[in-house]
């Protein structure tokens, strides 16, 4: 049997890149999926078409995650399409860097709105849910740099490292109701933007990683397996680093 069998798996900002490879990954272990993007663009309806063809019931859902009431409406029609949902991954997110002393509040706002206060807004939309299953799996995509910090990404580093703190709480708060919380934490992973940095600079970053190498998509995604799965069924309020060693 598959691991995610009979699962609905709601994953944000997912047409693309981690995100996008998680769904995959859950599909292929049978979950169904409804994915968040800001756009339900011709690339978003590919990915959708993609994951549709592993076997699964599959649906894109244009969202801005960062707004309360567009997230609470989203959840409420992924409801009544796919009539449960057991695994929430918050991956929606952006980067504005630059030092803080030449940060401007929109920078700051942005990512902070889109990083974290997205995840609030879908585990409060998804927390009755998962109450009435008594049962859920919440996965925050957080980063090393919430750990160790960043010089140039103070607003990326505080977003992440506010994800690894709710999903701490939220494993705390909805312990009781079989609701799990965890925290993935990449590092440097091969995607469309790092794979647009020199090569110079690339080769710099692996030899900080004990692996000597920068992750893949798919790497992460088979650590959010892990956690969606029954697999981690002992595992919650922990933050796991996907990052070659990188930050030990």
């Amino acid at each position: 049997m598959k691991l995610l069998e009979g699962k609905t798996a709601l994953i944000t900002g997912a047409a693309r890149g981690i995100g996008k490879a998680i769904a995959l990954k859950f599909a292929s272990e049978g979950a169904n999926i409804a994915f968040t993007d800001l756009n339900i663009d011709e690339n978003a309806q590919i990915t959708e078409n993609e994951i549709a063809s592993l076997g699964v019931k599959c649906k894109g859902y244009a969202s801005n995650a960062a707004n309360f009431d567009e997230t609470h409406k989203v959840v409420e029609d992924i409801m009544n399409d796919f009539g449960r949902i057991d695994i929430l991954v918050n991956n929606a997110g952006i980067t504005k860097d630059g030092l803080m002393m030449r940060m401007s509040e929109q920078q700051w706002d942005a990512v902070i709105n889109v990083n974290l206060k997205s995840a609030f807004n879908f585990i409060h939309a998804v927390t009755p849910v998962m109450m009435r299953q008594k049962s859920g799996s919440i996965i925050n995509m957080s980063s090393v740099v919430g750990v160790s910090g960043n010089a140039g990404q103070s607003n990326y580093s505080a977003s992440k490292a506010g994800m690894i703190g709710l999903a701490k709480s939220i494993a705390k708060e909805l312990g009781s109701r079989g609701i799990r919380a965890n925290a993935i934490a990449p590092g440097f992973i091969i995607t469309d933007m790092t794979a647009a940095l020199s090569e110079e600079v690339r080769n710099e970053w692996a030899k900080q990683i004990p692996l000597r190498r920068g992750g893949t998509p798919e790497d992460v995604a088979n650590t959010a397996v892990y956690l969606a799965s029954d697999l981690s069924s002992y595992v919650s309020g922990q933050v796991i680093h996907v990052c070659g060693g990188m930050n030990m």
